[in-house]
């Protein structure tokens, strides 16, 4: 899925009103509907609605979704500035609301004597995509008062005083428990300064003119399922070991063999033919005991002095390795030698960013999985994780690598400068293992033969939703590792789901 501009986004809605034809107010009354749908469905315990208009298209938003709700039979107070020079749909829809008996219309002032119960929703159609300046004054006041109340918030296509395309700092900005948003992901529901003021986000398909979709060029991009579904290629009956490719993991060190594990287990459960640890040898009984289908590869003692690498094997490096002087002395000099794509992460990326010059030494097209802080000891602070990412591409293109950024919302960064953003998972990853299944999942699907995009992308995507299916099972609190790995089978069930043609 695309991620546009607030720019494009306008143009969108320009290009459907022309060519489809509609006129704005009937796709104004097309998104308020969609709206309503939601609402209705998803606020059932529900029966009256604080709705807070602004002046402009997202105020006209806000006037015809209380006229609908109202319609609906659920109990509706609007509260705008009655005197404002609205636009001419906000218009359109006032007059509309105005009419309608049953719905009280006050001033922002009146919010404070306002009774707020525990059945209320607050809509905020405040302010759109179109705001170009932070909040000030009595609209700054309102949303911090708002802010404060403890009821459900709904945010229609974006918190008020949220920019979708970069971040403002110290401003005010109305934090939604739900946003409503239309056709498309905004870039900023997915930085973590400016994504937590939106909750959860809910993508309403307003039937935007698909030519214009389709045609109009962007860097920025969501993983969803119509993308996986394109990438995944099914188990093939008539298929062999040799057919899914040699996966090696390089980690482990005394204390930290169990890294080694996970990654060993990952890569095993998503498919590859033939799977290695490379290890030292205190790992031995620990990874033949709970890797029995992996093959042991003794690469030192008590941490990897020697890196003996099938030149067939794909490779992943890092899990567990640690920083012993032995194994940054023949880490390197392993670098210096190979040059097939490789998965990299953990301690590995802590190795080469004790000097610069280490950066040159990453074989081209491989994929580095840093979190934040690797990822400011590879290539230096930035001030806000929209710097970060602009950085991130710059050194992708530069280094001809892949770069997978760690956060809520991970972002996998082309040496071409596209982004895709990855929108499954949840906060139970946030726990010590949760990197080395990556890597596992990172090396198995390289070793299977998908390109280097397609393995950073489908293994985000596949890492978070079986982190999903273990949470519902043991909460995100609670949830191991361990447990995300025993849910991949589920993860393989639903995306052969997605190819297998139905009778």
């Amino acid at each position: 899925m695309k991620i546009f501009t607030a720019e494009q986004i306008r143009d969108s809605d320009q290009y459907t009103i022309l060519h489809e034809p509609v006129s704005s107010i009937q796709l104004m009354e097309r998104a308020a509907q969609a709206c309503v749908d939601w609402i209705s469905e998803h606020c059932k315990n529900h029966r009256n609605f604080a709705v807070f208009c602004g002046r402009g298209n997202n105020g006209g938003d806000g006037f015809a979704i209380a006229k609908m709700l109202y319609l609906k039979g659920f109990d509706v107070d609007v509260f705008t500035d009655p005197k404002a020079k609205f636009s001419p749909d906000a218009t359109i829809n006032f007059k509309e609301v105005k009419e309608i008996s049953g719905i009280s219309i006050k001033d922002y002032k009146e919010a404070k004597l306002y009774r707020f119960d525990s059945r209320t929703v607050i809509i905020d159609a405040l302010f759109g995509t179109g705001l170009s300046r932070k909040l000030e004054g009595e609209i700054k006041d309102l949303i911090d008062f708002l802010n404060s109340k403890n009821n459900a918030k709904i945010a229609i296509d974006i918190p008020s005083g949220l920019f979708a395309d970069e971040i403002l700092k110290n401003s005010t900005i109305f934090k939604a428990d739900y946003t409503l948003s239309f056709q498309f992901w905004k870039k900023s529901f997915l930085h973590p300064e400016t994504g937590k003021y939106t909750g959860k986000v809910e993508i309403l398909n307003i039937n935007l003119h698909e030519e214009y979709i389709s045609e109009t060029e962007t860097n920025n991009f969501v993983i969803n399922d119509k993308v996986i579904k394109n990438i995944f290629k099914p188990r093939q009956d008539f298929s062999h070991k040799g057919t899914y490719g040699k996966a090696i993991l390089a980690g482990g060190s005394y204390g930290k063999i169990g890294a080694a594990v996970l990654s060993t287990k990952s890569a095993l459960k998503t498919g590859a033919g033939l799977t290695f640890t490379l290890a030292p040898k205190c790992g031995y009984e620990i990874l033949q005991t709970s890797c029995p289908e992996a093959m042991f590869i003794e690469g030192g003692t008590d941490y990897i002095e020697n890196f003996n690498v099938d030149g067939d094997a794909v490779c992943g490096v890092g899990p567990g390795l640690g920083t012993n002087a032995q194994t940054v002395k023949s880490f390197l000099q392993f670098l210096k030698k190979y040059s097939k794509p490789l998965v990299l992460d953990a301690d590995a990326l802590n190795i080469i960013s004790h000097d610069q010059k280490n950066l040159k030494l990453i074989p081209k097209k491989s994929i580095i999985t840093p979190h934040p802080k690797e990822f400011e000891r590879l290539f230096g602070e930035t001030g806000d994780s929209f710097e970060r990412l602009e950085l991130a591409r710059k050194k992708a293109y530069e280094l001809e690598i892949y770069i997978v950024l760690k956060d809520h919302h991970t972002q996998v960064i082309t040496p071409k400068g596209n982004v895709f953003y990855n929108i499954t998972g949840n906060s139970g990853l946030a726990k010590g293992g949760s990197g080395d299944i990556l890597t596992g999942i990172l090396t198995s699907f390289l070793a299977q033969n998908y390109t280097e995009e397609e393995t950073a992308v489908l293994g985000v995507w596949f890492h978070g939703k079986a982190a999903e299916f273990a949470s519902e099972k043991y909460s995100k609190e609670s949830m191991l590792p361990t447990d995300v790995i025993n849910e991949f089978g589920k993860v393989f069930e639903e995306l052969n789901s997605m190819v297998v043609k139905k009778l």
